[in-house]
């Protein structure tokens, strides 16, 4: 009786430790707040204007940073959850515009205004530094005939006054 005393035990221990696994596996950790305000962050709020999803205090932006939560501890990507809320509420919540479309012209106007600047600065900059140039010597002009008859007769009265 000692061998079936052991192996029910045995058989006992094992179906407790069977089931205490799969508990322990049936239990997914909750993702922390810093998880979800990561994702939260990257996120504006759908009802409130230029409001990230982590900062907003209305009763939506709490119940959707729950869903984030929910989300995560489901097992679906940052990248899953921004796909999803940009199926429901628009590309209007990204905190980042996605580069297709006439978005693409945030990315590409700022590096080429910093370009130009630059250069129309390195090109006022290297004209301060140059000496000014001497103006060019001029020849008195010499006296054109004149052609008003009136004219001619005033400076030859002036010539003969001096």
């Amino acid at each position: 009786m000692t061998v079936r005393r052991v192996l029910h035990a045995f058989i006992l221990s094992l179906l407790l430790g069977l089931i205490l696994i799969g508990v322990a596996s049936a239990q997914q950790p909750t993702p922390s707040d810093d998880e979800v305000n990561a994702i939260a962050r990257q996120l504006y709020c759908p009802v409130c204007e230029n409001i990230p999803l982590d900062v907003c205090p209305t009763t939506a932006c709490a119940q959707w940073r729950e869903l984030i939560r929910q989300k995560l501890a489901d097992g679906w990507s940052e990248g899953q959850i921004k796909e999803y809320f940009v199926q429901q509420y628009g590309a209007r919540v990204l905190g980042t515009p996605p580069a297709k479309g006439i978005n693409w012209l945030v990315y590409l106007i700022p590096p080429i205004a910093i370009i130009a600047g630059a250069y129309i600065l390195y090109r006022a900059f290297r004209s301060w530094q140059r000496p000014p140039e001497p103006p060019p010597v001029e020849s008195p002009p010499a006296e054109e005939p004149v052609q008003d008859e009136y004219v001619r007769k005033m400076e030859e009265e002036l010539r003969k006054r001096e």
